[in-house]
């Protein structure tokens, strides 16, 4: 048995959405076969998440719910060498000698979320 969560991925998410996510049962063949980041595809039965105890007692009309995988379909990575065009080099090159860089990159993190930029140059020296 496993249990995985899987989401929305971020560019099919709209500008300050937080993305939806799913839980998802996997049995037999179908366990360790997702790692994190993976895109796949799931095929499967959509189940309301059964209640015990206390939370049975207090269950009302909505309930949780989870998806009982049947089949996973994982999309193959394929990375291709990265080639720059002359617009793009002479923009690289701009970037560089503008002396601005830290305050590029850290913008580029998260640029869905507004703000917080003391917070994103922190996760930028992580990297």
């Amino acid at each position: 048995f496993q249990e995985v969560k899987i989401q929305e991925m971020a560019d099919q998410v709209p500008v300050g959405h937080i993305p939806r996510t799913l839980t998802v049962h996997c049995h037999g063949t179908l366990t360790r076969q997702i790692n994190p980041g993976d895109v796949i595809d799931v095929a499967g039965i959509f189940l309301p998440t059964p209640y015990t105890g206390f939370k049975a007692i207090r269950a009302g009309l909505l309930t949780d719910t989870y998806l009982e995988a049947q089949h996973v379909n994982q999309h193959k990575k394929a990375y291709d060498d990265l080639v720059f065009d002359a617009k793009t080099f002479r923009r690289i090159e701009q970037y560089k000698h503008s002396g601005h860089m830290y305050e590029y990159l850290s913008r580029s993190i998260a640029p869905e979320i507004y703000g917080h930029q003391d917070v994103k140059k922190a996760l930028l020296l992580l990297l």
